[in-house]
């Protein structure tokens, strides 16, 4: 057998497909690190400071992991900004009443019930996600303005514990399982990436199209909701959003997703949301480090995602955007 053989054998052998993924992304992770340390090597990269990029990358990627069910689909919800948001602040109001179960339950319940509002609304209108959730987000962004009369709603510090190591990581952990035990030894998984390679295929299989595609939506609600725990444990505060300023909630945890698309041919897909997320951590804070405008940030932050969704549309056939 010669080496061209060789290394043929070994890019087709399972070992090499479950691991090449992970080694690439973190091979971009060594890279991003070194180029920005390299620039500026005294305000970036220090080991307080990745631990510090890290703990806000896994509020993102527990989100993302959350997107990934209906954006695996073809499907979008640009209604995760308000989400979070309307999940905060009940989060707040409801800590206050009944301590941890309130914050802990009462953002998850809100955030599944949104999610099950977008899957039930998407499937009855039938119309394309992205206007569906647009929509929707301009309501929630309403009753959240409701729910505090404009006023910003502040946590109190005694209920901060998923703001900071070792809890938030514990419960971030725990929905990564999760998110990875559904993909991979459940039928919504199974379904999931059917209804995304080819949805009339699936359909003619006997696959409840429409059920599965409410499932996705109320799944992506619920890691939402755990998200909006470790958000406003993080940031302590959370105001009100009103004229779409819940959009931008929405890309960082899309961005991650798009990583996890890229590879999940790999095998790995929720690993890949959590290291992507990382790098695009890195990202942020290296230009924060090198002093860089935040115009500048957005522009790389638009160029990233464009690159990311460029590379993510190749290997998932059948994927189109409804």
């Amino acid at each position: 057998m010669d080496i061209k053989e060789s290394i043929q054998k070994l890019k087709t052998s399972k070992y090499f497909s479950n691991y090449f993924g992970l080694v690439l992304l973190l091979l971009l992770v060594l890279i991003v690190w070194g180029i920005f340390k390299i620039i500026a090597p005294s305000n970036f990269g220090a080991p307080s400071q990745l631990v510090s990029y890290l703990q806000s990358s896994l509020i993102y990627a527990v989100g993302g992991c959350g997107l990934y069910f209906i954006v695996v689909m073809g499907l979008f919800d640009f209604s995760i900004g308000a989400n979070i948001v309307l999940s905060s602040i009940l989060a707040c109001v409801f800590a206050e009443k009944f301590g941890f179960a309130g914050l802990i339950i009462v953002p998850i319940i809100c955030g599944t019930i949104i999610g099950l509002i977008n899957g039930i609304v998407y499937i009855k209108l039938r119309i394309p996600s992205m206007i569906v959730t647009v929509g929707l987000a301009l309501i929630y962004e309403s009753l959240s303005v409701f729910a505090t009369q404009g006023q910003e709603q502040i946590l109190n510090s005694s209920y901060s514990l998923f703001g900071s190591y070792p809890a938030n990581l514990i419960l971030a952990l725990c929905a990564f399982f999760l998110a990875a035990l559904f993909i991979k030894y459940t039928k919504i998984g199974t379904y999931t990436y059917a209804i995304g390679s080819n949805e009339f295929v699936a359909k003619n299989m006997g696959v409840n199209v429409n059920k599965y595609k409410v499932v996705a939506f109320v799944l992506c609600g619920f890691f939402v909701g755990i998200m909006s725990i470790l958000i406003i444990s993080y940031g302590s505060s959370m105001t009100a959003a009103t004229g779409m300023s819940s959009m931008s909630r929405n890309f960082l945890p899309l961005m991650g997703t798009f990583f996890g698309l890229a590879f999940r041919k790999y095998g790995r897909p929720i690993t890949s949301i959590v290291i992507g997320e990382f790098i695009i951590s890195l990202i942020f804070n290296g230009f924060v480090a090198i002093g860089a405008p935040s115009t500048i940030q957005n522009v790389v932050t638009g160029a990233a995602l464009l690159l990311i969704v460029m590379v993510t549309t190749k290997p998932v056939k059948g994927v189109v955007v409804k």
